[in-house]
């Protein structure tokens, strides 16, 4: 029975041990990442670190001052920005404006010309008509000057 028990025993901790199998694989992982690889990997997450806290340092600045300094230069570069932008803009819009009254300009006198070409018609059938009046009229005196001459004599 005994030997029962020793077998059973030694089937179990093959079976459920597994601490000698993990000491095995901790000391090669310690051999192969400390040992063979010469702390690489340690140097390089170190050297990350550092270059983390260099640029923390870098942006972060170290008072408020310097935060309300630097927000103030930003805010007149904007400001600057913003003027030179509507400057720009109401040159466009003078441009644009510039360009509009001159065809404007054009335009009215085409119809300046237009206008003292129809007034030009005009006046020239109203004196075409006036000549017809007078002509007419002219006759008519004539008749009746000769009528009341007939008259007058008689």
């Amino acid at each position: 029975m005994d030997k029962i028990v020793k077998d059973v025993g030694d089937i179990q901790s093959r079976l459920l041990d597994h601490r000698p199998i993990i000491n095995a694989e901790v000391r090669y992982f310690i051999r192969e990442f400390e040992e063979k690889r010469g702390y690489r990997e340690s140097r390089l997450l170190e050297n990350i670190s550092k270059m983390v806290q260099e640029t923390n340092e870098q942006m972060q600045p170290p008072n408020l001052e310097d935060t309300s300094r630097q927000l103030s230069d930003v805010i007149k570069r904007l400001e600057a920005a913003n003027h030179m932008a509507e400057r720009v803009q109401q040159r466009e819009q003078e441009a644009q404006q510039g360009t509009q009254l001159q065809s404007n300009l054009e335009k009215l006198k085409d119809d300046w010309a237009e206008f003292l070409k129809e007034q030009q018609r005009l006046k020239e059938e109203a004196d075409d008509e006036h000549a017809k009046a007078v002509g007419e009229l002219s006759t008519r005196f004539s008749e009746k000057k000769k009528d009341m001459a007939q008259y007058s004599f008689i």
